[in-house]
């Protein structure tokens, strides 16, 4: 079954209203989705989009100079477009022109951009090309499904994260605290480890952008539900999913601080690693950074709590790939470069600097993985049977759009008390209802 290269409806609208207010990055690709592209010769310039600019933008430097120093004859010319970003600079460009050869393509949008024509097949690549037989299998399971389009897949996966919870290892030690390993423990903490009077908060809540998956992490957690679907209808708004958001927001101004309902993971990050916050909920991504803040003796990182049935159930993390623009009128030499840069050396370099499981089979085999404990623990938790993962919808085209712009807006106004849990849920499952009838009529199902 295949969806329709046509936008769902509420896709097409979007896409509409980005393409007016974004503005269109540096790129080398054709006008639009609609062009077929060309093999090129294999040399000359690509450009390159990296989906988190600013944040691996070093790191991506050092991988682009090993390959030109390989390739002499192709340059590749590197844009860094941030997280926050990166969908709706593919939209615009798909829309008015101006896509990239190669663009890092995070699966919560690549059935948006798939939807719309503008990414390439890889299998058939994969299949002649070195990378054969060297993907983690799980990491190609979750692109194809991403994808949407049944078996094909639409992008290289290059890295998985996993929900972690750090906390403080020092504080909880001064505190008499037992590790946040279960989520009695996680909100005895929370409340302990605040004194609001000396600016000392129990967690840091993330209030800005990106706050919907980790709210639904929290969420699912608590409710121990391990299906995001129940038929054909969400389990969002289950009564026990209502009652465990509440209970998270409930945190907030109590035991986090009140410039949480504006931060994104950045901010959030940076107020955790001032050294004034008991625990941050994030991924394996900020590792790193909290190493360089505060050393590795004063936190930990761990696998979101477990449950009062010692169960741990966590929301999936999408899997970060590199997609190759079907418009890209150099796809020889665009494909030289994925194939490099998700090649043992290169993968694990990248992985290593973000804290990230590699999708490379060498490189997730590498001594640096049992060296840094969050990554290690998080890779553990996904393969010894003691995590269920609720598989969040990244396959409908809308999901992005739902989750972000429709959304944060909205958990924003439940943090500040001017909507219910139940309200929020309540209309975050009417529009993912929706859009799952309208996938799975597109998809004759």
């Amino acid at each position: 079954m295949t969806i329709p290269k046509t936008l769902t409806r509420r896709a097409a609208a979007a896409v509409s209203l980005t393409a007016v207010l974004a503005l269109t990055a540096t790129a080398c690709g054709d006008d639009g989705s609609g062009g077929s592209g060309a093999e090129g010769s294999g040399t000359g310039t690509i450009t390159f989009w990296d989906n988190n600019g600013g944040v691996r933008t070093d790191v991506w430097e050092e991988i682009i100079k090993d390959f030109q120093a390989k390739n002499p004859d192709i340059k590749v010319t590197y844009v860094p477009v941030p997280s926050e970003d990166v969908q709706s600079k593919y939209d615009t460009a798909i829309a008015g022109g101006g896509l990239p050869d190669v663009g890092g393509v995070g699966a919560a949008y690549l059935a948006n951009i798939v939807a719309q024509d503008a990414l390439e097949p890889v299998g058939d690549r994969i299949e002649a090309s070195a990378l054969k037989g060297k993907l983690v299998p799980s990491m190609v399971k979750s692109v194809k499904s991403a994808g949407g389009r049944g078996d094909e897949m639409y992008s290289v996966p290059t890295s998985a994260s996993n929900g972690t919870l750090y906390y403080r290892t020092d504080l909880f030690k001064a505190a008499g605290l037992q590790p946040p390993t279960t989520w009695a423990n996680f909100y005895t903490a929370a409340e302990k480890l605040t004194d609001v009077d000396r600016n000392r908060f129990g967690y840091t809540i993330r209030g800005g952008s990106g706050s919907i998956a980790p709210a639904l992490d929290a969420m699912y957690g608590q409710s121990g539900i391990t299906s995001f679907w129940k038929g054909d209808r969400t389990t969002v708004d289950d009564p026990k999913n209502v009652a465990a958001l509440e209970k998270y927001v409930g945190l907030f101004k109590r035991t986090t601080p009140q410039a949480d309902v504006n931060n994104d993971f950045k901010k959030m990050v940076a107020q955790y690693d001032t050294g004034t916050i008991g625990m941050l909920s994030h991924n394996l991504g900020s590792y790193t950074d909290h190493v360089k803040a505060l050393g590795k003796d004063k936190f930990r990182g761990i696998p979101n709590p477990v449950g009062d049935n010692g169960t741990r159930v966590q929301v999936s993390n999408p899997v970060d790939g590199l997609g190759l623009f079907k418009a890209s009128k150099n796809k020889a030499a665009a494909w030289k470069f994925i194939e490099f840069a998700v090649s043992h050396e290169s993968n694990s370099k990248w992985n290593a600097s973000a804290g990230a499981i590699p999708s490379n089979i060498e490189a997730a085999a590498d001594p640096w993985i049992n060296e840094a404990e969050p990554t290690r623990l998080g890779a553990r938790s996904l393969t010894d049977g003691s995590t269920r993962i609720v598989e969040l919808p990244y396959y409908l085209p809308d999901w992005n759009k739902i989750s972000k712009a429709d959304n944060e807006p909205n958990f924003q106004k439940v943090l500040l008390g001017a909507m219910t849990a139940k309200e929020f849920l309540g209309t975050l499952a009417k529009q993912l209802n929706t859009a799952q009838a309208e996938w799975s009529e597109q998809n004759g199902s």
